[in-house]
Parts: structure tokens; sequence; C-alpha cells
């Protein structure tokens, strides 16, 4: 039973700093474009538990003329939970999830067609409606083995909407579209059949599988409607209003229409040598400040990095976060099992290369998405592509033609020499507005499999370390030697595996110099350089690697050391590297905010020690623990299997919605349910979905129904029960009121809440916390002032506070934990308290701490995770709460 892994995004926009003033007439502005981007597929991404583990954005003005947004998600499941078979006469398909509407109507084709001055009018209809909640309860019931193996075939609703996503799942098909669920009336048969309205699957049962499976469907809350049977006869057949809309033959269907032919010619490839003025300083300043090479942390954060406690390194990496990685890792995603099996993804693609070659573009994606698999030291092989191109609208022309079918003779070729198979993968031909093009563009994705013990990451580790570069010589053609690039790749993977390699670059479009800048970042370690000329360190180094080595390695070219003064010295010119940070980091500051400015005092460090601790009256060898799953919710897997870790045991239970009668019958069971449990768990999500000042709405208004709240008040007041909520349900235990109160109330204005983050949008990384007050039960194993780091990912964590409660809290010990910086000192520094909580909170507890609320995920731990964040992640507060109760 496993699920989806991480996700990788990559988009390419122009300038994003450029002026309002100085935007095309007819488009958006760059900045606009990108935060809106951005916001959407993080808002997504984030509601429906999807670990984004990567995240970068390319910019050229070529893609003024049309956006890039492209990227690549690792999933894996058993074998034995999948069926491959062909469906046969009688067998139904069920649509199940979301209602159809208008939304999409057009939306494949609008997609794929260059955009005119225009399109900002008449577009905006062909766009889909999201419903991430939606998407969330589908891929819990793929999770269930059950439910799969009852699926003989499936389809997701992509472009095409009911008559591809149904039309593909059978030679013989009668479609009902009477039957298709409707958002709401008044959708004609051509609408009903062509809506790519998102959040629903179409798959194919035996008939006398259709009931179990909606029941199964019905549990996860979702609606599943028979729309469909398949037919003996070969023919696709769509009926509305009693009346055949469609009814085509699958011959006709399967044979690709009319033949086209084209003539392509391909064009001499130009030359792409870089040229960088100035001298060393200049140059890393430039370096530091080119859009392709700053700091993309502002962006990058915006996305749930951790979801799922499989994220095995950070996108951000060292002590101060700041060297990117340049691959994501995840442990294959298990429900109760660990796993030292992890997938590595990693992408390579220039612009500037490949709009003045795309033969050698392609080539060189190729072998760039692959070296950077083995600069984070996984093996190669198990290694496949997959591809994406984008390229403009060709038409007529042989020389545009020729852009697309040299990019994929260049991937062809790579591919043939490295022995890697390619799978899957995207293309449009749109990308062309007016009279300007997007740049050529293949993006070559590498996948494969490693072992957690052996993933590292590219932050210099520790100063007195040797500093390696090893490079594939070039062929005739201006090619890395593929024979000796994988002769490398084996040697240092063994040495990865050895621990003789600590960390590890592969140079892309900033070099040499850009590697060095960044391994230097993340833990501010600096390096001398020699043994290399200049302009080596700043041209394109294709399929190369700098190394970090102990000082018996001595695989490859030996061109410096690590020293511990944060710089960067070559031939005796050094370069200050707090002053190179701040521009690296300050670049896209406008647009993608990360380093707001605190005006205000940092708070005072908060110590209550407790001496004596509640204890329940009632003992239990194996307290049962209940989480509730509310539309939104996305982190009760990763509670589950910490508490099962535990020692206790965890009950998940979906709350229905889908009818008054469906909310009734939840209330009921869950009421039952609290009576023969000992702890409540509100995990994390976004109840409601993500909507302004949505969080915990859903939530709160269940707890208040009379008989849950019964419920609630007699396991904690009468049973010695214990709750906790951690982020989406600290937020829903506090506006509830039990904590800080202990017990439910009517909030008003004097009490305290939680808003949105004082940076203005979504936090997503590691921070580090101070234990303030060990009075809870749940924080029984800890000491007041232990500091551990903890992954949040919130938009609204802030917690406010009037003074005077404020002055209670401290006194009575329900502080439980603050946000700290470097030195463990409580600050509002936002690199380190992420929301701006007043007095630097972090966690709360009701009076008598058996209720306590957090917004750091101390549920998303285990082995080998975060690998390039180091510290004590295991707050032990799941073992403390079994401990209380024996």
């Amino acid at each position: 039973r496993c699920g989806r892994a991480l996700a990788m995004r990559v988009a390419g926009a122009a300038d994003p700093l450029v002026s309002v003033e100085d935007t095309i007439k007819g488009k958006l502005p760059q900045r606009k474009i990108v935060q809106t981007a951005a916001a959407g597929y993080s808002s997504y991404g984030n509601q429906i538990g999807l670990a984004t583990g990567q995240v970068d954005e390319i910019y050229h003005d070529g893609y003024k003329a049309k956006r890039m947004e492209i990227g690549a998600v690792v999933a894996a499941v058993p074998a034995e939970n999948v069926r491959r078979e062909v469906p046969a006469p009688g067998d139904v398909v069920i649509l199940l999830g979301g209602r159809t509407g208008r939304d999409g109507c057009g939306g494949a084709t609008g997609s794929s067609k260059s955009h005119k001055l225009d399109s900002l009018e008449k577009c905006g209809a062909e766009v889909q409606k999201g419903n991430a909640p939606e998407e969330r309860k589908l891929q819990r019931l793929f999770r269930n083995p059950e439910a799969s193996r009852l699926i003989k075939r499936c389809n997701d609703f992509g472009a095409g909407g009911v008559s591809v996503a149904i039309g593909e799942l059978a030679d013989g098909l009668h479609i009902d579209l009477n039957k298709v669920p409707k958002k709401y009336e008044g959708l004609d048969g051509t609408e009903l059949a062509i809506s790519e309205s998102q959040e629903r699957m179409a798959v194919v049962v035996e008939e006398k599988d259709a009931k179990r499976f909606s029941e199964i469907a019905k549990e996860e809350n979702l609606e599943a409607t028979i729309v469909a049977t398949v037919q003996a006869e070969p023919r696709l057949v769509m009926t509305w209003n009693g009346k055949n809309i469609v009814d085509i033959k699958r011959d006709f269907l399967n044979s690709n229409g009319a033949e086209k032919h084209i003539n392509i010619t391909i064009s001499k490839a130009e030359d792409f040598t870089k040229s960088v003025n100035g001298d060393f300083e200049e140059k890393i300043k430039n370096l530091a400040e080119d859009l392709n090479v700053c700091s993309k942390r502002g962006l990058s954060e915006r996305f749930d990095s951790t979801i799922g406690s499989n994220t095995v390194l950070m996108p951000f990496g060292g002590k101060y976060q700041m060297t990117p990685t340049q691959a994501m890792a995840a442990k294959i995603p298990m429900l109760t099992k660990e796993t030292k099996t992890c997938s590595v993804m990693a992408w390579g693609y220039n612009p500037f290369i490949t709009e003045k070659s795309p033969y050698h573009g392609a080539y060189l994606a190729v072998m760039e998405s692959v070296a950077k698999l083995v600069a984070t030291g996984a093996p190669l092989d198990d290694c496949y592509l997959t591809f994406q191109e984008y390229f403009e609208k060709p038409g007529t022309n042989p020389k545009r033609w020729g852009k697309p079918l040299a990019a994929l003779l260049g991937a062809f070729e790579a591919q043939m020499d490295l022995g890697f198979g390619a799978i899957g993968g995207k293309d449009s031909m749109s990308g062309s507005f007016e009279d300007i093009d997007v740049p050529p563009t293949l993006v070559s994705f590498a996948v494969t499999v490693g072992n957690t013990d052996d993933i590292i990451s590219p932050e210099f580790k520790k100063a007195g370390s040797t500093i390696r570069l090893v490079r594939a010589k070039m062929n005739e053609k201006g090619l890395p030697d593929s024979k000796e690039f994988l002769e490398i790749s084996k040697k240092i993977y063994a040495l990865i595996k050895d621990k003789k390699i600590i960390s590890a670059y592969t140079p892309v479009i900033g070099g040499i110099a850009e590697g060095l800048m960044k391994m230097t970042m993340g833990n501010r370690v600096g390096c001398q350089i020699n043994n290399i000329s200049e302009k080596e360190l700043f041209d394109y180094s294709y399929t190369a690697f700098v190394l970090e080595t102990t000082d018996d390695c001595d695989f490859g070219e030996l061109i410096g050391k690590t020293v511990s003064e944060y710089s960067i010295t070559f031939e005796n010119k050094k370069v200050d590297m707090q002053k190179i940070e701040k521009l690296y980091e300050d670049k896209l500051e406008p647009v993608f905010s990360c380093n707001i400015e605190q005006k205000s005092d940092e708070p005072k460090t908060i110590s209550y020690k407790a001496e004596t601790r509640v204890s329940p009256k009632i003992k239990v060898v194996k307290p049962k623990v209940l989480i509730p799953v509310f539309p939104g919710t996305n982190c009760e897997y990763d509670t589950a299997k910490q508490i099962e870790r535990a020692g206790a045991e965890a009950e998940i239970f979906v709350i229905n919605n889908l009818t008054a009668q469906g909310v009734s019958d939840s209330v009921e069971a869950f009421a039952k349910k609290i009576k023969e449990s000992q702890i409540i768990f509100v995990p994390g999500g976004f109840s409601g979905g993500d909507e302004p000042d949505g969080s915990g709405k859903f939530i709160t208004a269940f707890f208040r129904n009379p008989q849950i709240k019964e419920s609630v008040n007699e396991l904690l007041k009468n049973r010695d029960g214990l709750m906790a909520g951690i982020c989406n349900g600290f937020q829903a235990l506090i506006k509830l009121g039990l904590v800080p109160f202990g017990e439910i109330i009517d909030a008003d204005e004097n009490c305290p809440t939680l808003t949105y983050n004082k940076i203005g949008r979504h936090q997503s990384r590691i921070v580090r916390t101070r234990v303030a007050s060990n009075k809870s039960p749940w924080l029984a194993e800890t000491n007041v002032g232990d500091v551990y780091k903890v992954a949040i990912s919130h938009g609204e964590g802030r917690f406010i506070c009037n003074d005077d409660l404020m002055k209670k809290l401290i006194e009575n010990g329900q502080i439980a934990t603050q946000y700290v910086d470097i030195d463990n000192n409580p600050t509002n520094d936002i690199r380190f308290n992420p929301n701006g909580s007043d007095m630097a909170v972090e966690g709360i507890t009701s009076p008598d701490g058996r209720i306590i609320g957090k917004m750091g995920h101390s549920e998303r731990i285990g082995d080998n995770l975060y690998k390039n964040v180091c510290g004590e992640y295991n707050i032990n507060m799941f073992s403390s709460a079994v401990k209380y109760f024996k």
C-alpha cells in the first residue's frame, strides 16, 4: 500500500522584475504570471498532500511568448494491487469523484494553440476549476488494496473529458451522458462529453463488483456513478436525452486521421560558448544576481516539501538551509513499514545552449539530468528518462520543424549512448505569441532508485576537506564522451558509498563557479581554489563534478580545499561570501519574498519546569487513538504511522459530508468512537480548502455539535483522556478554545488565535523549536531547554495573544515550545520564526497539559529523512502519550 512520493516543478518565464509599464500589450506582467502560477500549483499540491521536492524557474526572454509549466511526479504501488486486464462485454464504467461543469470545455485545444492579443479575454473559460480536497479523497481510495484490486482499467480526466477518459477504456462502449453527475443544470450533451472538469476518475469494474466498489468509495466520502457499459461491438456510442449523439467505429478512432507530411530542414548549429566579463569579484557578483543562478528559496518554500514523511533531502540544505539540492530524493511511501529504498529524480536543460543548437542542447540536457543523480549518490543501474518538449508554432516552415527534430535526435542519441530508456513525456508546439517564440525546449527528467544511506547533498560539510574536479573528455561533436562518463559515474558512486566523497555538485548554467558559490552557503564553509583557469571556472562545464572529498580520496583533479572563513579565494583574489549571499538572496526578493525585516523587540526565553504532571486514574496498555479525517485533511497517514510505532492503536475515521444524512451518521459514529478511545488526534491539512481564513472551519463546526462536544468533555474531564492537534488541527483546537482553556467555548476578541503568516504566504522549511515547558504529558520525555528540529508547512500559523493572557499562559506553563535561532534564542527573525508568532510561540497546551496544539509537524519523522538539515527531530510526543496511560 504505497502512493505518491515526490513531485518536481520546473517553470519557464521572462524576467519577472520588468516593470508593468514595459509589459507587452495583451499580456499580463511577468511578475503577476510567475506569482499566480506559483500560488496555484503550491496551493493545490499542498492541499492534496503531495510533497514537492524541487522547484525551479528558468528565465529567458522567449518565455514572454508563452509561459512554460512542466514537472514530474514519482510514485509507487505494490504489484499485487494492480490489475491490467482487457475490459469484457458487460463490465461497467464508474465515474468517480467530482461532478462535471462547463469549466475546461476546449481546454485541450486551448492549451495547444499559439496565443494572440485577444487570448486574455477569450481563453479564461478553457481553464478547469480545481478541487484539491476531492483529489485527496481519490488518492486515499486508490491506496486501499481492496478498491484497487477491483479495478480492471482506469483513466483520469484530462484532455477531452468523458469522450477521452471513458472513450479510451475499451473498444466497445455505450456512454449514457444523462447519468454523468453535474455541478449544475443546463449542460448539453456536447458539454458533458468534452468538459475537462478535474478530480474525476473513470474505472472499469466487473458488474458484480460495482456495488462493493461504490460502498468503498462512499467510505472515502466520494460519489461513484455507473455511466457506461462495455459492449462487444467495437463502437463508441454516447446517448443524451434518449438520442445517439456520438456513434463511431473504433477502427476509425484508431486511424489517427489523414496522413500528414512536411518538409524539414535542420539548421547548422551556432556557437554557444559563454562569455563572462569583469574581474573575479565582479564575475562572482554578476553570477549571484543572474536570474538563472540566484536564490529561488522564496519560490520553493511556498511548496510543502515534507508531507508524507518521506523526504530524504530538503530543497535547501546545511545549517543555514541555503544550498539548493540538485535532485530530489524520497523514500518509497509505505504506510506502516520503514524502508531505505528511495527514488531520486533530477532535471536538465539550458535554454541558452538549446537556442543555438537544439541537437547539442537536448543531448546535454540528458547528460545533465543523469549527472545530477550521480552527484546525489544514486546508482545508474536502473535509470529511466522522460522528456517534456516545448517549441514555437511551426506552421509549414521547414526550419521551424527542424528545431524539434534536431532536439529529438540529440536526446535519442544520448539515450543510445547511455543505454537508458525513455518513458512517457509531454510535448507542445504552441509556444508563440504574435511574433515572439519560446526558446527550443527539451527538458530531460532522469529517475532512478537508490539507498537512503548513500544519498548525499551538495553543501560543503566541514573545513579542511579537499576539493576535486572530475570531468569527461569531449568528443569530436563537442559532446561529453558517454563511455568515460559512465565509468566516472560508477567510480563516484563507489566513493560515496565508502564515505570518501561527502558532498558533490555537477556544474550547470553558471559553471564551476556557481557550484562552488552554492556549496559554501549551506554551512558557511568557504573554499580556496587553484590549479584551474578563471575561464574554466565560469564557462559552461559539461558533465563535470565538483567533489568535497576526504584526505584519502585521490580521484580527479585537486583544485582546492575548504576553509572555515566564509569566502571564496582564487589565486589570491578573495571574495567575501556574506556580501555575495545578500546579492544572491535579494535578487528575486521583490517577486518571491523570503527575508522580510522584523522591527519588534526579540521575545524573551520562557522556562517552566514541571514538578508534577497529571496522570490517568485508569491505566491502559495499548491506548486507542482516534484520528478524524475531514475534507482537506492530509496528514492522517503520517500521524497514524507514528502512533502505531509508539505502541498505540490508531484508527482513521473519515467524516462523510456528501449529504445531510452522511453528516448525521458521521456525528453519531464519531461520538461513539470517542467513548471507545483514550486519545483524539486532529492531524494537519486544509479543512474547508485553501480559502481565506478557511483553516479549521469545518472541523470546529463538527466538534461543536452537541453530541460530539459532550463526548469530548467526557473524555477529557471524566476519563483523563488526551487530545492533540498539529497545524490545521492546532488551528481547530484554538478556535474551539480547547487550547488554551481546556474546553470547547465560544471564542471572543479576548481569545488567542492563529492568523496569516507575516510573510504573507505559505512557509515550508525546517525550523528549530525549544521546549519552554514540559508540563504536558505529551512532553514528558523532554527537558526544558531541549531543542528539536521540526518540519513546518502552513500559511496561517502566526500565534497572536493579548498581553494579559500571554502572561497567564507563561505563568501557568502553557507555552509549550518556542521558535529559536541558531543560538537557541527565541526570535522574530522570519528564517527561524516562520510566521511571526507573538513571543515566538510554536505550541501551547490546556491548563492541565492534557491537550496540546502545535504548528510544527512532529509526526513527520523517520530514519534518514532531511539528511541535509541535521538535528534531533523526534520530540517523543507520541511515546510520551502512550507512557502516560501506563
